[in-house]
């Protein structure tokens, strides 16, 4: 049964990101809203609905672990596999907004997150997300929210080669929830059956959260990121990874902690400085190879990152 639902999840998030990078470029460009925007919002947040159900029942169950090394495991996901191989298979470049507003204040999510979560001058035991934390980082998402209604303002679509959908706003509208509704079952049930195969295996909470949890969870991203590579919509496969993270350290985290505070292990220092020192790298990477550019070579360079972390995981579990 866990092989099965692996299965068909993974047919339901090719699918359902194929139909949602088609809606939503042919939203973008009915709307006359820049491609970015749309993958800061609707493609972010929606591929990001499997994390958000796996926190909410996290948090209701009182398991941290899996709350914390979910999102900290999808982010380093999204940043070193989901723009590794969407670079890969097509070199991205991105906008000065990107270089200067958007992936800064990724890195500034990220660096906030944490010193909240392993604040020293409280005990190791008490060290995680508490309701007051928790307002803040919601605080911080309506912020962003209202950022790119200033960046839809501020900046005209530049629409090129998107895919007009034929049949008017109700299928554009149908193809959207068509494809969130087929990302949120597929990641449900990739992430269920991977867990109950970890289980099998007798791995821990904290070690099932930050390699098969994240990277279940963060399936959607790739499947839409990828397929908007492959379209040659850059901005959307670039926004939906910026976008999702944001989305999982602000309203995900402040969601979890809201529900129940979130206690911190420090076993997850490790992922956090991973997590710290690759959104820097993205930065660094804006000036070097083609400029302002994910080129393929440092696409492949994000993907040998990832097989390191995970190698480095793997050992440290055994």
């Amino acid at each position: 049964m866990d092989i099965f639902l692996l299965l068909i999840g993974f047919i339901l998030l090719v699918k359902g990101a194929d139909w949602l990078v088609v809606g939503a470029s042919a939203l973008a460009a009915k709307l006359s809203v820049p491609p970015l925007v749309i993958g800061l919002t609707v493609v972010s947040f929606g591929t990001s609905l499997s994390e958000l159900v796996v926190n909410i029942f996290a948090s209701l169950n009182g398991n941290s672990d899996i709350a914390t090394g979910n999102i900290i495991g999808s982010n380093n996901f999204n940043m070193l596999v989901i723009l590794g191989v969407s670079a890969v298979i097509f070199p991205l470049t991105v906008n000065n907004s990107t270089v200067w507003k958007e992936i800064p204040f990724n890195f500034f999510a990220i660096v906030l997150l944490f010193f909240l979560i392993s604040d020293y001058l409280v005990p190791v035991d008490k060290q995680g997300l508490s309701h007051v934390d928790g307002c803040l980082l919601l605080g911080l998402f309506i912020g962003f929210i209202y950022y790119t209604i200033v960046l839809t303002r501020n900046h005209q679509a530049e629409i090129k080669e998107v895919v007009i959908v034929q049949g008017g706003s109700e299928k554009t509208a149908f193809l959207i929830i068509l494809g969130l509704a087929c990302l949120f079952l597929g990641g449900k049930w990739v992430v269920q059956g991977a867990v109950g195969l970890a289980r099998s295996l007798h791995v821990s909470d904290s070690m099932i959260a930050l390699t098969i949890v994240a990277a279940g969870t963060s399936l959607p991203e790739l499947a839409a990121s990828v397929a908007a590579a492959r379209r040659k919509q850059v901005d959307i496969a670039v926004g939906n990874v910026l976008g999702s993270n944001i989305f999982n350290i602000f309203f995900i985290l402040g969601v979890s902690s809201l529900i129940r505070p979130v206690q911190y292990n420090p076993v997850q220092n490790f992922d956090m400085l991973v997590c710290l020192g690759v959104s820097f790298i993205l930065f660094l990477f804006m000036f070097t190879g083609g400029r302002k550019k994910f080129d393929r070579m440092e696409g492949i360079v994000l993907l040998v990152g990832y097989c390191v972390y995970m190698a480095i995981l793997i050992l440290k579990s055994s």
